[in-house]
């Protein structure tokens, strides 16, 4: 079956600002989920910030292999019930892709646990992306690397917790290099970070960047994806994996749930 993946894009660029919308006459996420379905492995459709609960509600979400996210202007917009759908189902082993300015999204701050922030710039700087682990699948295909001719400046320090791996780096025109390929687990679910798609410029239609995202679906895809929360709970005496006698004060009653 195909690894069913949905582009979720904030949508807002394009519908407001003549540039982005004359770059991207569809929409963004249009031209990414275009780009995937290229690939007869994946099977990608789109939800986009306006529709009714950010088109990601818990049926959706529940059939979803891979989530991947673009958003820019209006992160505090996404509900916190939102968030917290997407981070459990992330636990549960659906995979993620967050792209350029999703870096600072509710969900990639709230599985990440840090700020998330960088130095920017936007100048129109070329990009030149290097491969720093060529035999990652992400990487597969791509050789040492590809450039990018018109993009937004990201520079290092980016504040993230340490990766598991770390498959780009790229370098800009005005000196800065950026860790732009991260790998993440949380819970079940993979996570992977690519830096390169400002909106201003025709990156997504570019056939590198294209085949990187196809790549990292398949990547992030977890054919043990649960669909199920685990709760561990409260484990009564009796249930004890060897005998032992109760004793002492107790906090909890019996069965309770307790503190979380």
């Amino acid at each position: 079956m195909a690894i069913r993946t949905v582009v979720w894009g904030e949508n807002i660029h394009e519908r407001t600002n003549k540039v982005v919308a004359e770059v991207y006459p569809k929409g963004m996420h249009t031209t990414i989920a275009e780009a995937l379905n290229t690939d007869g492995a994946i099977s990608a459709t789109t939800a986009t910030m306006e529709q009714d609960q950010h088109g990601l509600p818990q049926s959706r979400l529940d059939e979803t292999d891979v989530l991947i996210w673009w958003g820019h202007k209006d992160h505090g917009g996404v509900s916190d019930e939102t968030v917290e759908r997407v981070a459990k189902r992330v636990w549960e082993g659906m995979g993620l892709i967050v792209l350029h300015s999703g870096h600072f999204s509710k969900i990639f701050k709230r599985l990440m646990g840090t700020p998330c922030d960088l130095k920017w710039r936007e100048a129109g700087e070329r990009e030149r992306i290097w491969v720093t682990n060529p035999g990652h699948p992400i990487a597969q295909g791509l050789g040492d690397g590809f450039a990018i001719e018109y993009e937004e400046m990201y520079g290092e320090h980016f504040d993230v917790p340490e990766p598991l791996e770390t498959v780009f780096i790229s370098w800009f025109q005005g000196g800065e290099v950026f860790r732009s390929g991260l790998t993440y687990r949380r819970g079940n679910g993979n996570i992977f970070y690519f830096r390169p798609g400002h909106e201003t410029y025709p990156t997504y239609h570019q056939a590198p960047v294209q085949h990187v995202l196809r790549n990292a679906v398949k990547w992030a895809y977890n054919a043990n994806n649960r669909n199920t929360a685990v709760h561990y709970g409260n484990v009564p005496i009796e249930k004890a994996p060897e005998p032992i006698v109760e004793r002492g004060p107790k906090l909890h009653a019996p069965g309770e749930e307790g503190y979380k």
